[in-house]
């Protein structure tokens, strides 16, 4: 993480909290801004070019803002990173931005990986559990992987929580080679 992509994250989530707006549908804006900055090699070369005027840089940007309808403080926000020359950190601020939406909101991402699908009330009681041992909200993303034999491996921010077969066969496994 870069101090500076920090800075504007928090800088931003502290805007949005003093202006009491939606955090996480604010967090989808700016996603979908980074989208299309990522998506449009020209919208790059406006914003990232310092031979291009800021007059210039902010009307594209008005004009993305009234096609989009994104809400007036991104606009500022963007306007800030372009006259600043950040637009190239914006994958990092956005990163560090949901980061911090997150931990003021008291939630977790967690990837959890199962050897099937799981139906609607098996996610619930897995994220029920999962909020209990982290402590916080869970948003969970899933995924299957037939290696996973069956139970769950759960990832929350760098700790794993391996709860399936396939992790316990292979403690077993060590436990009998030692």
């Amino acid at each position: 993480m870069s101090v500076v992509a920090g800075r504007y994250a928090r800088a931003l989530a502290d805007a949005i909290f003093d202006q009491k707006l939606d955090a996480l549908k604010t967090a989808a804006a700016l996603r979908e801004l980074k989208e299309l900055l990522d998506s449009s090699h020209e919208l790059r070369v406006v914003w990232e070019n310092p031979s291009v005027s800021h007059e210039q840089k902010h009307g594209v940007l008005d004009a993305i803002v009234q096609k989009t309808k994104l809400p007036k403080l991104l606009r500022n926000f963007m306007a800030v990173l372009i006259d600043h020359r950040r637009v190239g950190q914006l994958g990092e601020i956005v990163r560090e931005f949901e980061a911090e939406i997150n931990d003021r909101l008291g939630l977790a991402e967690a990837e959890i990986t199962t050897a099937r699908e799981l139906g609607a009330n098996e996610r619930k009681r897995l994220e029920k559990k999962i909020a209990e041992v982290v402590g916080k909200t869970i948003k969970a993303n899933y995924a299957t992987d037939a290696k996973v034999l069956g139970g769950a491996v759960v990832r929350v921010g760098s700790t794993i929580y391996d709860g399936s077969v396939r992790g316990q066969l292979q403690k077993l496994k060590e436990a009998l080679s030692s």
